[in-house]
């Protein structure tokens, strides 16, 4: 069963800095592309914002390109999201999926809020 943990969310002042974390488990984490998806308060979708292929390639969605770096640790089975010079637009419910139209179950995401 595939689980999908996230964690390192926390209250931030706008240009401040956090690293998530995501473990996963029950599949065979370097064989997918992963990505990291983030809910607005308010907002019921998702959007991605963060996509890593494997090995290593990546994209980003405008809103956050130059700003947070997406990287994988396939030994780890851990993705991770490091975010630098955070915005109150940031603030939101942080999580990781694999990058394709099927999803696995959502964790329970991780909380970011950027106050100003």
């Amino acid at each position: 069963q595939v689980q999908l943990v996230e964690s390192g969310g926390d209250s931030v002042q706008a240009g401040g800095s956090l690293r998530l974390s995501c473990e996963g488990s029950g599949f065979i984490f370097g064989v997918y592309a992963m990505a990291w998806y983030r809910q607005a308060p308010g907002k019921e979708d998702r959007e991605l914002i963060a996509r890593i292929e494997s090995p290593a390639e990546t994209t980003y969605a405008d809103s956050v390109k130059g700003r947070f770096a997406i990287s994988r640790d396939n030994a780890k089975n851990t993705l991770y999201l490091q975010m630098n010079s955070l915005k109150p637009d940031d603030t939101g419910v942080y999580y990781c999926n694999r990058a394709a139209r099927s999803l696995w179950a959502w964790g329970r995401g991780t909380q970011v809020t950027v106050s100003s």
